[in-house]
């Protein structure tokens, strides 16, 4: 299960930290510094931990979108384009097999079925 830090590393630069949604040393999405705005993954990036500190935070300021909480429906899902062709989207990560995902990433069948 996921949980949301902020970091607390003293950086020697005037670097920000940011909040983060972690699963492990796997980042889910996260939250630039002076920001509200979440950054979601279409797959969760390894984060490197060494040297950094977080604390872990009693409200997440992440709101998960959509997608991201669909666990009970079936995730894999067979579309027809509009000129017939057939295309597998996968809603957990967010993908599908047309042309307009393949060169834009992203496309019109996973926002249809994120929205059923």
């Amino acid at each position: 299960m996921a949980q949301a830090f902020r970091e607390t590393t003293k950086w020697t630069e005037n670097t920000p930290n940011h909040a983060y949604l972690l699963e492990g040393d796997l980042m889910r999405a996260y939250i630039p510094s002076g920001r509200t705005e979440a950054t979601w993954f279409k797959k969760p990036i390894r984060i490197d931990r060494r040297g950094r500190k977080f604390e872990a935070l009693k409200v997440s300021p992440f709101e998960e979108p959509v997608w991201a909480t669909l666990k009970t429906v079936e995730l894999i899902k067979t579309v027809q384009g509009s000129k017939g062709a057939e295309y597998i989207v996968n809603l957990e990560e967010r993908t599908c097999t047309c042309p307009g995902y393949t060169f834009r990433g992203q496309c019109r069948h996973i926002k249809e079925l994120a929205l059923d």
